[in-house]
Protein backbone atom coordinates (compact mmCIF):
# COMPACT_ATOMS: atom_id res chain seq x y z
CA UNK A 1 0.00 0.00 0.00
CA UNK A 2 1.32 3.80 -0.33
CA UNK A 3 1.92 5.17 2.92
CA UNK A 4 1.77 8.69 1.25
CA UNK A 5 2.25 11.57 3.37
CA UNK A 6 3.89 11.05 6.86
CA UNK A 7 1.63 12.24 9.66
CA UNK A 8 2.38 14.85 11.69
CA UNK A 9 2.53 13.40 15.03
CA UNK A 10 4.66 10.57 13.52
CA UNK A 11 7.46 12.96 11.60
CA UNK A 12 7.60 14.79 14.99
CA UNK A 13 8.14 12.01 17.05
CA UNK A 14 10.51 10.26 14.14
CA UNK A 15 12.51 13.42 13.59
CA UNK A 16 13.07 14.16 17.76
CA UNK A 17 14.29 10.25 17.90
CA UNK A 18 16.04 11.01 15.25
CA UNK A 19 18.20 14.30 16.07
CA UNK A 20 19.36 11.96 19.28
CA UNK A 21 19.56 8.86 18.80
CA UNK A 22 19.31 7.91 14.98
CA UNK A 23 15.79 6.42 14.66
CA UNK A 24 13.63 7.93 12.71
CA UNK A 25 13.90 6.08 9.78
CA UNK A 26 13.42 3.15 12.14
CA UNK A 27 10.33 4.51 13.82
CA UNK A 28 8.75 5.46 10.62
CA UNK A 29 8.94 1.67 9.33
CA UNK A 30 7.85 0.37 11.84
CA UNK A 31 4.86 2.56 12.40
CA UNK A 32 3.80 2.69 8.86
CA UNK A 33 3.63 -1.74 9.29
CA UNK A 34 0.50 -3.35 8.05
CA UNK A 35 -1.40 -5.37 9.69
CA UNK A 36 -4.19 -7.73 8.33
CA UNK A 37 -7.86 -7.28 9.13
CA UNK A 38 -9.43 -10.53 10.47
CA UNK A 39 -11.64 -11.77 13.92
CA UNK A 40 -9.64 -14.46 14.19
CA UNK A 41 -6.44 -12.87 14.39
CA UNK A 42 -8.01 -10.85 17.67
CA UNK A 43 -8.14 -14.40 19.73
CA UNK A 44 -4.19 -14.40 20.36
CA UNK A 45 -4.55 -10.64 21.66
CA UNK A 46 -7.05 -11.67 24.46
CA UNK A 47 -4.60 -13.65 25.84
CA UNK A 48 -2.03 -10.98 26.13
CA UNK A 49 -4.25 -8.47 27.48
CA UNK A 50 -5.52 -10.53 30.39
CA UNK A 51 -2.01 -10.81 30.85
CA UNK A 52 -1.36 -7.26 31.45
CA UNK A 53 -4.63 -7.33 33.72
CA UNK A 54 -3.08 -10.27 35.38
CA UNK A 55 0.40 -8.22 36.43
CA UNK A 56 -1.54 -4.89 37.46
CA UNK A 57 -4.04 -7.13 39.68
CA UNK A 58 -1.23 -9.47 40.72
CA UNK A 59 0.85 -6.92 41.96
CA UNK A 60 -1.97 -5.60 44.43
CA UNK A 61 -2.35 -8.83 46.17
CA UNK A 62 1.47 -9.26 46.61
CA UNK A 63 0.85 -5.79 49.22
CA UNK A 64 -1.69 -7.74 51.44
CA UNK A 65 -1.13 -11.47 51.04
CA UNK A 66 1.74 -13.38 53.69
CA UNK A 67 2.96 -16.49 52.08
CA UNK A 68 3.42 -18.38 55.18
CA UNK A 69 1.87 -21.99 56.80
CA UNK A 70 2.36 -20.31 60.56
CA UNK A 71 -0.48 -20.75 62.32
CA UNK A 72 -2.56 -18.23 63.41
CA UNK A 73 -6.88 -17.53 64.95
CA UNK A 74 -8.73 -15.62 62.82
CA UNK A 75 -10.22 -12.37 64.55
CA UNK A 76 -11.39 -10.83 61.05
CA UNK A 77 -14.44 -9.60 59.70
CA UNK A 78 -16.21 -13.25 58.37
CA UNK A 79 -17.89 -13.93 61.64
CA UNK A 80 -18.62 -17.68 60.76
CA UNK A 81 -14.51 -18.64 61.08
CA UNK A 82 -13.94 -16.27 63.87
CA UNK A 83 -12.02 -17.78 66.48
CA UNK A 84 -10.89 -20.53 64.45
CA UNK A 85 -7.14 -22.04 63.78
CA UNK A 86 -5.75 -21.28 60.54
CA UNK A 87 -3.07 -20.42 58.01
CA UNK A 88 -1.53 -17.30 57.79
CA UNK A 89 -1.80 -17.74 53.91
CA UNK A 90 -5.53 -18.11 54.54
CA UNK A 91 -6.08 -15.69 57.31
CA UNK A 92 -4.56 -12.68 55.13
CA UNK A 93 -6.87 -14.27 52.03
CA UNK A 94 -9.83 -13.29 54.04
CA UNK A 95 -8.48 -10.22 54.73
CA UNK A 96 -8.34 -8.92 51.30
CA UNK A 97 -11.56 -10.89 50.67
CA UNK A 98 -13.52 -8.85 53.45
CA UNK A 99 -11.37 -6.06 55.20
CA UNK A 100 -8.88 -4.28 52.15
CA UNK A 101 -10.81 -1.83 50.14
CA UNK A 102 -11.38 -3.18 46.79
CA UNK A 103 -9.82 -6.62 47.59
CA UNK A 104 -12.35 -8.69 46.82
CA UNK A 105 -12.80 -7.13 43.09
CA UNK A 106 -9.10 -7.54 42.58
CA UNK A 107 -9.30 -11.20 43.96
CA UNK A 108 -11.57 -12.03 41.39
CA UNK A 109 -10.56 -10.14 38.49
CA UNK A 110 -7.39 -11.75 38.98
CA UNK A 111 -8.73 -15.21 38.68
CA UNK A 112 -11.21 -14.41 35.88
CA UNK A 113 -8.10 -12.76 33.99
CA UNK A 114 -6.02 -16.27 34.92
CA UNK A 115 -8.57 -18.03 33.15
CA UNK A 116 -8.91 -16.04 30.20
CA UNK A 117 -5.46 -15.80 29.51
CA UNK A 118 -5.50 -19.70 29.50
CA UNK A 119 -8.61 -20.12 27.38
CA UNK A 120 -7.40 -17.12 25.12
CA UNK A 121 -4.23 -19.11 24.59
CA UNK A 122 -6.01 -22.08 23.96
CA UNK A 123 -8.36 -20.61 20.79
CA UNK A 124 -5.39 -19.05 19.83
CA UNK A 125 -3.23 -22.07 19.00
CA UNK A 126 -6.35 -24.06 17.72
CA UNK A 127 -6.66 -21.20 15.50
CA UNK A 128 -2.98 -21.06 14.49
CA UNK A 129 -3.01 -24.88 14.23
CA UNK A 130 -6.22 -25.28 12.27
CA UNK A 131 -4.81 -22.59 9.77
CA UNK A 132 -1.61 -23.82 9.47
CA UNK A 133 -0.04 -20.73 10.71
CA UNK A 134 3.10 -22.73 12.05
CA UNK A 135 4.04 -23.52 9.12
CA UNK A 136 7.82 -22.43 7.80
CA UNK A 137 8.93 -19.58 8.75
CA UNK A 138 6.56 -19.77 11.92
CA UNK A 139 7.83 -22.99 13.83
CA UNK A 140 9.89 -21.44 16.47
CA UNK A 141 6.98 -19.05 17.26
CA UNK A 142 4.98 -21.74 17.36
CA UNK A 143 7.68 -23.83 19.93
CA UNK A 144 7.23 -20.78 22.35
CA UNK A 145 3.25 -20.63 22.07
CA UNK A 146 3.68 -24.28 23.41
CA UNK A 147 6.22 -23.30 26.07
CA UNK A 148 3.55 -20.32 27.16
CA UNK A 149 0.87 -22.63 27.23
CA UNK A 150 2.88 -25.29 29.71
CA UNK A 151 4.32 -22.08 31.99
CA UNK A 152 0.50 -20.74 31.99
CA UNK A 153 -0.55 -24.20 33.49
CA UNK A 154 1.80 -24.18 36.14
CA UNK A 155 1.60 -20.32 36.80
CA UNK A 156 -2.46 -21.38 37.35
CA UNK A 157 -1.47 -24.31 39.70
CA UNK A 158 0.73 -22.45 41.73
CA UNK A 159 -1.78 -19.62 42.23
CA UNK A 160 -4.47 -21.83 42.80
CA UNK A 161 -2.93 -23.33 45.71
CA UNK A 162 -1.57 -20.43 47.52
CA UNK A 163 -4.87 -19.40 49.53
CA UNK A 164 -4.52 -23.11 51.02
CA UNK A 165 -8.39 -23.26 51.22
CA UNK A 166 -10.02 -26.53 51.45
CA UNK A 167 -10.58 -26.74 48.00
CA UNK A 168 -6.78 -26.00 46.69
CA UNK A 169 -5.51 -28.23 49.62
CA UNK A 170 -6.98 -31.35 47.70
CA UNK A 171 -5.83 -30.08 44.69
CA UNK A 172 -2.17 -29.69 46.10
CA UNK A 173 -3.00 -33.43 47.86
CA UNK A 174 -3.17 -34.45 43.98
CA UNK A 175 0.09 -32.70 43.06
CA UNK A 176 1.93 -34.35 45.96
CA UNK A 177 0.62 -37.71 45.13
CA UNK A 178 1.54 -37.35 41.51
CA UNK A 179 5.27 -36.08 42.29
CA UNK A 180 6.27 -38.79 45.14
CA UNK A 181 4.66 -41.49 42.68
CA UNK A 182 7.37 -40.05 39.46
CA UNK A 183 10.27 -43.43 40.06
CA UNK A 184 13.52 -42.65 41.77
CA UNK A 185 13.30 -38.85 41.94
CA UNK A 186 9.56 -38.68 43.12
CA UNK A 187 10.62 -38.64 47.00
CA UNK A 188 13.23 -35.80 46.69
CA UNK A 189 11.06 -33.64 44.61
CA UNK A 190 7.83 -33.77 47.24
CA UNK A 191 10.49 -32.93 50.07
CA UNK A 192 11.86 -29.97 47.77
CA UNK A 193 8.42 -28.57 47.15
CA UNK A 194 6.89 -29.05 50.92
CA UNK A 195 10.04 -28.82 52.52
CA UNK A 196 9.31 -32.67 54.80
CA UNK A 197 6.69 -34.73 54.84
CA UNK A 198 3.50 -33.26 53.57
CA UNK A 199 1.94 -31.09 53.72
CA UNK A 200 4.80 -29.46 55.29
CA UNK A 201 5.47 -25.47 56.51
CA UNK A 202 6.76 -24.47 53.25
CA UNK A 203 4.82 -25.33 50.17
CA UNK A 204 2.95 -21.77 50.52
CA UNK A 205 6.00 -19.51 50.62
CA UNK A 206 8.07 -21.66 47.52
CA UNK A 207 4.57 -21.63 45.31
CA UNK A 208 4.56 -18.14 46.05
CA UNK A 209 8.37 -17.39 44.21
CA UNK A 210 7.44 -19.58 41.82
CA UNK A 211 4.38 -17.50 41.20
CA UNK A 212 5.02 -14.01 41.14
CA UNK A 213 8.58 -14.48 40.37
CA UNK A 214 10.13 -17.19 38.01
CA UNK A 215 7.39 -18.41 35.87
CA UNK A 216 5.76 -14.54 35.43
CA UNK A 217 9.71 -13.33 34.35
CA UNK A 218 9.97 -16.39 32.06
CA UNK A 219 6.28 -15.93 30.79
CA UNK A 220 7.15 -12.35 30.17
CA UNK A 221 10.24 -13.13 28.45
CA UNK A 222 8.59 -15.63 25.74
CA UNK A 223 5.70 -13.47 25.20
CA UNK A 224 8.23 -10.46 24.28
CA UNK A 225 10.02 -12.80 21.73
CA UNK A 226 7.02 -14.30 20.57
CA UNK A 227 5.57 -10.84 19.40
CA UNK A 228 9.11 -9.71 17.91
CA UNK A 229 9.04 -12.90 15.74
CA UNK A 230 5.61 -12.03 14.63
CA UNK A 231 6.47 -8.85 14.19
CA UNK A 232 10.12 -9.51 11.96
CA UNK A 233 8.13 -12.53 10.45
CA UNK A 234 5.19 -10.25 9.37
CA UNK A 235 1.46 -11.75 10.36
CA UNK A 236 -0.29 -14.42 8.04
CA UNK A 237 -3.17 -13.92 6.68
CA UNK A 238 -6.42 -15.10 5.17
CA UNK A 239 -6.64 -16.06 1.12
CA UNK A 240 -8.30 -13.25 -0.63
CA UNK A 241 -8.08 -10.58 -3.51
CA UNK A 242 -5.23 -9.11 -4.02
CA UNK A 243 -3.48 -11.59 -0.93
CA UNK A 244 0.06 -12.96 -1.99
CA UNK A 245 2.75 -14.40 0.11
CA UNK A 246 5.02 -11.60 -1.06
CA UNK A 247 2.46 -8.70 0.31
CA UNK A 248 0.21 -8.14 3.28
CA UNK A 249 -3.00 -6.23 2.85
CA UNK A 250 -4.60 -4.58 5.91
CA UNK A 251 -4.50 -1.10 7.84
CA UNK A 252 -1.36 0.42 9.22
CA UNK A 253 0.06 0.37 12.60
CA UNK A 254 -0.30 3.62 13.59
CA UNK A 255 -2.84 4.89 13.64
CA UNK A 256 -5.48 2.15 12.92
CA UNK A 257 -4.18 -0.97 14.41
CA UNK A 258 -3.22 0.99 17.43
CA UNK A 259 -6.34 2.75 18.13
CA UNK A 260 -8.22 -1.12 17.41
CA UNK A 261 -5.67 -2.61 19.93
CA UNK A 262 -6.28 0.53 22.41
CA UNK A 263 -10.08 -0.07 22.34
CA UNK A 264 -9.59 -4.06 22.64
CA UNK A 265 -7.99 -3.48 26.21
CA UNK A 266 -9.91 -1.46 27.43
CA UNK A 267 -13.18 -3.75 26.33
CA UNK A 268 -11.08 -7.25 27.36
CA UNK A 269 -10.27 -4.73 30.67
CA UNK A 270 -14.04 -4.01 31.54
CA UNK A 271 -14.92 -7.50 30.62
CA UNK A 272 -12.78 -8.70 33.38
CA UNK A 273 -14.13 -5.92 35.50
CA UNK A 274 -17.69 -6.88 35.59
CA UNK A 275 -17.03 -10.59 35.75
CA UNK A 276 -14.92 -9.74 38.96
CA UNK A 277 -17.79 -7.67 39.67
CA UNK A 278 -21.12 -9.52 39.41
CA UNK A 279 -20.28 -13.16 38.71
CA UNK A 280 -18.57 -14.93 42.18
CA UNK A 281 -15.73 -17.33 41.59
CA UNK A 282 -13.60 -19.79 44.40
CA UNK A 283 -15.58 -18.48 47.90
CA UNK A 284 -12.42 -20.06 49.96
CA UNK A 285 -14.58 -18.27 52.83
CA UNK A 286 -17.20 -20.95 52.33
CA UNK A 287 -14.25 -23.98 51.97
CA UNK A 288 -12.47 -22.98 55.18
CA UNK A 289 -8.80 -23.74 56.07
CA UNK A 290 -7.26 -26.75 54.90
CA UNK A 291 -6.55 -29.77 57.19
CA UNK A 292 -5.42 -33.19 55.81
CA UNK A 293 -8.08 -34.85 57.60
CA UNK A 294 -11.00 -32.94 55.70
CA UNK A 295 -12.69 -33.99 52.99
CA UNK A 296 -15.35 -32.34 50.51
CA UNK A 297 -17.53 -33.57 47.89
CA UNK A 298 -17.90 -32.25 44.27
CA UNK A 299 -15.00 -30.34 44.39
CA UNK A 300 -13.27 -29.25 40.70
CA UNK A 301 -10.54 -27.35 39.52
CA UNK A 302 -10.59 -24.47 36.98
CA UNK A 303 -11.09 -25.62 33.52
CA UNK A 304 -7.74 -26.04 32.21
CA UNK A 305 -6.43 -28.83 34.90
CA UNK A 306 -9.74 -30.36 34.48
CA UNK A 307 -8.66 -33.06 31.83
CA UNK A 308 -6.09 -34.36 34.31
CA UNK A 309 -8.92 -34.16 37.21
CA UNK A 310 -10.54 -36.50 34.18
CA UNK A 311 -7.95 -39.15 33.75
CA UNK A 312 -7.37 -39.71 37.25
CA UNK A 313 -11.28 -40.34 37.34
CA UNK A 314 -11.05 -42.82 34.78
CA UNK A 315 -8.01 -44.41 34.89
CA UNK A 316 -7.95 -48.12 36.60
CA UNK A 317 -6.62 -49.09 40.23
CA UNK A 318 -3.35 -50.85 38.36
CA UNK A 319 0.00 -50.74 39.54
CA UNK A 320 3.44 -52.60 39.72
CA UNK A 321 5.13 -54.51 42.30
CA UNK A 322 8.42 -55.33 41.73
CA UNK A 323 11.65 -56.11 44.03
CA UNK A 324 9.70 -54.30 47.07
CA UNK A 325 9.40 -51.24 44.73
CA UNK A 326 5.89 -50.39 43.95
CA UNK A 327 4.67 -48.22 40.31
CA UNK A 328 1.81 -46.30 40.90
CA UNK A 329 0.05 -46.89 37.10
CA UNK A 330 -3.41 -45.36 38.16
CA UNK A 331 -1.02 -41.84 39.45
CA UNK A 332 1.37 -42.19 36.62
CA UNK A 333 -0.11 -42.46 33.25
CA UNK A 334 -3.30 -40.05 33.51
CA UNK A 335 -1.03 -37.44 35.30
CA UNK A 336 1.57 -37.60 32.41
CA UNK A 337 0.60 -39.34 29.39
CA UNK A 338 -2.71 -36.88 28.18
CA UNK A 339 -0.74 -34.07 28.76
CA UNK A 340 2.41 -35.50 27.11
CA UNK A 341 0.11 -36.49 24.34
CA UNK A 342 -1.02 -33.01 23.98
CA UNK A 343 1.73 -30.84 24.31
CA UNK A 344 4.62 -33.15 22.65
CA UNK A 345 1.83 -33.67 19.56
CA UNK A 346 1.81 -29.70 19.82
CA UNK A 347 5.51 -29.53 19.78
CA UNK A 348 6.36 -32.05 17.18
CA UNK A 349 3.22 -31.59 14.55
CA UNK A 350 5.13 -28.81 12.44
CA UNK A 351 8.31 -30.54 11.54
CA UNK A 352 6.19 -33.93 11.59
CA UNK A 353 3.91 -32.51 8.70
CA UNK A 354 7.24 -30.96 6.72
CA UNK A 355 8.62 -34.46 6.84
CA UNK A 356 5.72 -36.03 5.34
CA UNK A 357 4.84 -33.66 2.89
CA UNK A 358 8.97 -32.52 2.08
CA UNK A 359 7.10 -29.01 2.06
CA UNK A 360 9.96 -26.57 3.30
CA UNK A 361 8.75 -23.54 1.42
CA UNK A 362 7.51 -20.41 3.13
CA UNK A 363 4.21 -19.77 3.76
CA UNK A 364 2.18 -16.42 4.50
CA UNK A 365 -1.58 -17.01 3.56
CA UNK A 366 -3.19 -19.41 6.23
CA UNK A 367 -5.36 -22.31 5.31
CA UNK A 368 -8.75 -22.48 4.79
CA UNK A 369 -9.10 -25.65 7.58
CA UNK A 370 -11.41 -27.51 4.89
CA UNK A 371 -8.54 -27.27 2.16
CA UNK A 372 -6.40 -29.83 5.06
CA UNK A 373 -8.78 -32.49 5.89
CA UNK A 374 -6.39 -34.64 7.97
CA UNK A 375 -4.80 -31.96 9.69
CA UNK A 376 -8.16 -31.04 10.62
CA UNK A 377 -9.69 -33.71 11.75
CA UNK A 378 -6.30 -34.87 13.41
CA UNK A 379 -6.67 -31.27 15.60
CA UNK A 380 -10.66 -32.30 16.06
CA UNK A 381 -9.50 -35.60 17.58
CA UNK A 382 -7.05 -33.86 19.47
CA UNK A 383 -10.17 -31.78 21.36
CA UNK A 384 -12.70 -34.88 21.12
CA UNK A 385 -9.87 -36.35 23.26
CA UNK A 386 -9.54 -33.58 25.56
CA UNK A 387 -13.20 -32.79 25.78
CA UNK A 388 -13.94 -36.30 26.78
CA UNK A 389 -11.47 -36.26 29.73
CA UNK A 390 -12.17 -32.54 30.52
CA UNK A 391 -16.46 -33.44 30.93
CA UNK A 392 -15.24 -36.53 33.11
CA UNK A 393 -13.28 -34.99 35.45
CA UNK A 394 -16.97 -34.10 37.06
CA UNK A 395 -18.59 -37.79 36.38
CA UNK A 396 -19.50 -37.88 40.28
CA UNK A 397 -21.85 -34.98 39.27
CA UNK A 398 -22.83 -35.68 35.75
CA UNK A 399 -23.80 -39.19 38.25
CA UNK A 400 -25.89 -37.30 40.80
CA UNK A 401 -27.54 -34.85 38.37
CA UNK A 402 -28.61 -37.38 36.09
CA UNK A 403 -29.37 -40.20 38.20
CA UNK A 404 -27.02 -42.65 36.71
CA UNK A 405 -24.28 -45.26 38.24
CA UNK A 406 -21.22 -43.42 38.80
CA UNK A 407 -19.42 -47.18 37.70
CA UNK A 408 -21.05 -46.71 34.57
CA UNK A 409 -20.30 -43.03 33.70
CA UNK A 410 -17.09 -43.98 34.36
CA UNK A 411 -16.96 -47.10 32.16
CA UNK A 412 -18.16 -45.09 29.41
CA UNK A 413 -15.79 -42.75 29.69
CA UNK A 414 -13.13 -44.74 29.15
CA UNK A 415 -14.71 -46.33 26.23
CA UNK A 416 -15.27 -42.89 24.90
CA UNK A 417 -11.92 -41.42 25.44
CA UNK A 418 -10.41 -43.99 22.67
CA UNK A 419 -13.34 -44.07 20.29
CA UNK A 420 -14.35 -40.65 20.74
CA UNK A 421 -10.97 -39.35 19.30
CA UNK A 422 -11.58 -42.05 16.12
CA UNK A 423 -15.44 -40.89 15.48
CA UNK A 424 -14.94 -37.46 15.85
CA UNK A 425 -11.63 -37.62 13.01
CA UNK A 426 -14.04 -39.78 10.19
CA UNK A 427 -16.77 -37.51 10.91
CA UNK A 428 -14.52 -34.26 10.82
CA UNK A 429 -12.87 -35.75 7.60
CA UNK A 430 -16.45 -35.97 5.65
CA UNK A 431 -17.30 -32.80 6.73
CA UNK A 432 -14.29 -30.99 5.32
CA UNK A 433 -14.87 -32.71 1.72
CA UNK A 434 -18.11 -32.03 2.11
CA UNK A 435 -17.31 -28.10 2.20
CA UNK A 436 -14.92 -28.65 -0.44
CA UNK A 437 -17.32 -30.07 -2.42
CA UNK A 438 -19.59 -27.22 -1.57
CA UNK A 439 -17.03 -24.28 -2.56
CA UNK A 440 -16.24 -26.35 -6.20
CA UNK A 441 -20.19 -25.85 -6.70
CA UNK A 442 -20.11 -22.79 -5.91
CA UNK A 443 -17.22 -21.97 -8.47
CA UNK A 444 -18.63 -24.29 -11.20
CA UNK A 445 -22.83 -22.98 -11.15
CA UNK A 446 -22.47 -19.67 -8.82
CA UNK A 447 -24.95 -18.79 -5.95
CA UNK A 448 -28.76 -18.77 -5.75
CA UNK A 449 -30.29 -15.31 -6.63
CA UNK A 450 -33.86 -16.08 -5.53
CA UNK A 451 -35.11 -15.02 -9.61
CA UNK A 452 -37.37 -18.26 -10.33
CA UNK A 453 -38.01 -18.58 -14.14
CA UNK A 454 -40.45 -21.06 -16.10
CA UNK A 455 -38.42 -22.49 -18.84
CA UNK A 456 -40.91 -23.14 -22.49
CA UNK A 457 -40.91 -26.70 -21.61
CA UNK A 458 -42.61 -26.03 -18.39
CA UNK A 459 -39.44 -26.52 -15.81
CA UNK A 460 -38.73 -24.00 -13.25
CA UNK A 461 -35.56 -23.00 -12.79
CA UNK A 462 -33.84 -21.20 -9.51
CA UNK A 463 -31.36 -18.48 -11.90
CA UNK A 464 -27.45 -18.57 -10.46
CA UNK A 465 -25.35 -15.80 -10.51
CA UNK A 466 -21.12 -15.23 -10.28
CA UNK A 467 -20.27 -15.72 -6.44
CA UNK A 468 -19.08 -11.78 -5.22
CA UNK A 469 -15.25 -11.56 -6.50
CA UNK A 470 -13.97 -11.35 -2.72
CA UNK A 471 -15.58 -14.68 -1.92
CA UNK A 472 -14.77 -16.04 -5.52
CA UNK A 473 -10.67 -14.93 -4.44
CA UNK A 474 -11.15 -16.02 -0.61
CA UNK A 475 -12.03 -19.98 -2.49
CA UNK A 476 -9.86 -19.59 -4.92
CA UNK A 477 -6.88 -19.38 -2.10
CA UNK A 478 -6.89 -23.29 -1.67
CA UNK A 479 -3.60 -24.62 -2.98
CA UNK A 480 -3.35 -28.61 -2.78
CA UNK A 481 -1.44 -30.41 0.16
CA UNK A 482 1.93 -30.59 -1.13
CA UNK A 483 3.36 -34.33 -1.63
CA UNK A 484 6.74 -35.75 -1.20
CA UNK A 485 8.28 -36.86 -4.70
CA UNK A 486 8.46 -40.44 -5.53
CA UNK A 487 4.73 -41.22 -4.69
CA UNK A 488 2.41 -42.44 -7.35
CA UNK A 489 0.64 -39.57 -7.38
CA UNK A 490 3.98 -37.43 -8.20
CA UNK A 491 4.89 -39.90 -11.07
CA UNK A 492 8.63 -38.87 -9.90
CA UNK A 493 11.45 -41.82 -9.76
CA UNK A 494 11.98 -42.06 -6.03
CA UNK A 495 15.26 -41.43 -4.80
CA UNK A 496 17.80 -43.77 -2.93
CA UNK A 497 16.51 -42.47 0.36
CA UNK A 498 12.94 -43.24 -0.66
CA UNK A 499 13.58 -46.81 -1.48
CA UNK A 500 13.48 -48.24 2.02
CA UNK A 501 11.18 -49.57 4.07
CA UNK A 502 10.73 -46.23 6.17
CA UNK A 503 11.01 -43.96 2.72
CA UNK A 504 8.10 -46.40 1.54
CA UNK A 505 5.97 -45.74 4.45
CA UNK A 506 6.63 -41.86 4.40
CA UNK A 507 5.84 -42.41 0.63
CA UNK A 508 2.39 -43.98 1.52
CA UNK A 509 1.94 -41.21 4.15
CA UNK A 510 2.09 -38.31 1.95
CA UNK A 511 0.35 -39.99 -0.29
CA UNK A 512 -3.04 -39.98 1.73
CA UNK A 513 -1.99 -36.46 4.12
CA UNK A 514 -1.45 -34.67 0.63
CA UNK A 515 -2.65 -33.79 -2.89
CA UNK A 516 -5.98 -32.46 -3.70
CA UNK A 517 -8.89 -33.96 -2.72
CA UNK A 518 -12.28 -32.58 -4.23
CA UNK A 519 -10.38 -30.07 -7.07
CA UNK A 520 -12.31 -26.92 -7.04
CA UNK A 521 -12.97 -27.28 -10.69
CA UNK A 522 -14.62 -30.57 -10.55
CA UNK A 523 -18.62 -28.55 -10.42
CA UNK A 524 -20.84 -30.31 -12.87
CA UNK A 525 -21.06 -28.20 -15.61
CA UNK A 526 -21.55 -24.38 -16.04
CA UNK A 527 -25.14 -24.82 -15.44
CA UNK A 528 -26.60 -21.04 -15.05
CA UNK A 529 -29.43 -22.44 -12.93
CA UNK A 530 -30.63 -25.09 -10.62
CA UNK A 531 -34.08 -27.03 -11.89
CA UNK A 532 -36.91 -26.43 -9.10
CA UNK A 533 -39.84 -28.66 -11.22
CA UNK A 534 -41.80 -29.34 -13.73
CA UNK A 535 -45.21 -27.87 -14.84
CA UNK A 536 -46.03 -31.53 -15.88
CA UNK A 537 -45.42 -32.71 -12.53
CA UNK A 538 -46.74 -30.10 -10.17
CA UNK A 539 -49.85 -27.92 -11.87
CA UNK A 540 -50.06 -25.91 -8.77
CA UNK A 541 -47.05 -24.09 -10.10
CA UNK A 542 -48.43 -22.64 -12.91
CA UNK A 543 -51.68 -21.45 -11.28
Amino acid sequence: MSTGTVPKPIAGASSFLDDRIGAGNFLKRNLRKVFPDHWSFLLGEIALYSFIVLLLTGTFLTFFFKPSMGHVVYDGSYEPLKGIMMSEAYASTLDISFDVRGGLLMRQMHHWAALLFVAGMMVHMLRVFFTGAYRKPRELNWLIGVGLLTLALLEGLTGYSLPDDLLSGAGLRITEGVAISLPLVGTWITFFLFGGEYPGEDVVSRFYSLHILLIPGILLALISAHLILMWVQKHTQMPGKGRTNTNVVGAPFYPAFMAKAGAYTMFTFGVIALLGTFAQINPIWLYGPYTPADISAGSQPDFYMGFLEGSLRLMPAWEINFLGFTLPLSVLIPALVPMGIVMTGLALYPFVEQWITGDRSEHHIAERPRNNPHRTSIGISAVTFYGVLWLLGANDEISSFFHVSLNWTTYTGRVLVIVGPIVAYIITYRFCLGLQRSDASVIAHGVESGVIKRLPTGEYIEVHVPPHEAIEAHMRGKTPVPMIAGTEETGDVPSKGMRGPLGRLRAKWSKAYGGEKIPLDSGHGHDEHAAIGSGKDDDSLTR
